[in-house]
């Protein structure tokens, strides 16, 4: 597995690639790779912390398992390369970010514009089969992935947490909430949108607890 990852997480998580779980990861995804169609493309596996030092966390957006379908996935959560059609679960994102902060909703679904600001946008599970949803969740990524949460909790401050959905909302118990915010929404889902993402205003609330915690604000 090719694991590109910046300087400063690499640091923070050299513990876990030495680990048995680890090894027995690596292995399951180089061999997904070699006999199967797997997104996103090996390079991209690790994009969320590529893009996203651990020394400029800010705020942490949970997502389950990458895009599965062709030219979507590229590593970032919810996220899609520009020129590819914005998925159903992100625009929802835009309309409330368009109704939150009174904005246009944008054009591309590429979000690498926040993950370069601080916004960590992290999948639970790095890689998929495709047009399998959840496929590879017993691949033992949610352990890793577990790993990068607890880093941000308990080695950074003032953190934002926006947890989206069950799956999202389970993480909440790896959070210290004594120095970090959590917020809590349904699903951006066509199926759970309207059972209270919309009208959540996290992206305004969001910035409110950045601003009040002397941190630069995301320009979303």
């Amino acid at each position: 597995m090719d694991i590109k990852i910046e300087d400063s997480w690499k640091k923070m998580l050299a513990p876990e690639f030495t680990k048995e779980y680890f090894q027995s990861l690596t292995l399951k995804v180089d061999e997904a790779y070699l006999t199967t169609t797997v997104f996103p493309p090996s390079p991209l596996v690790f994009n969320a912390l590529q893009h996203c030092p651990f020394n400029q966390v800010s705020v942490v957006i949970l997502g389950q398992d990458p895009y599965h379908n062709t030219g979507q996935a590229h590593g970032l959560a919810f996220s899609v390369p520009d020129g590819t059609a914005i998925p159903p679960s992100l625009l929802n994102i835009y309309r409330e970010l368009a109704s939150d902060l009174d904005q246009p909703i944008p054009q591309s679904g590429n979000l690498e514009r926040w993950a370069d600001q601080g916004v960590l946008l992290l999948n639970t599970t790095l890689t998929v089969k495709a047009h399998k949803a959840f496929s590879h969740h017993d691949f033992g990524w949610e352990r890793f992935t577990d790993a990068v949460i607890t880093a941000v909790s308990e080695q950074k401050e003032n953190v934002v947490f926006l947890l989206w959905g069950a799956p999202a909302i389970k993480k909440r118990t790896l959070i210290d909430e004594t120095k970090h915010a959590v917020l809590t929404a349904p699903h951006p889902s066509p199926l759970s949108a309207y059972r209270g993402f919309f009208g959540c205003r996290h992206f305004s609330k969001t910035n409110d607890y950045l601003r009040a915690h002397n941190k630069p604000e995301i320009i979303w």
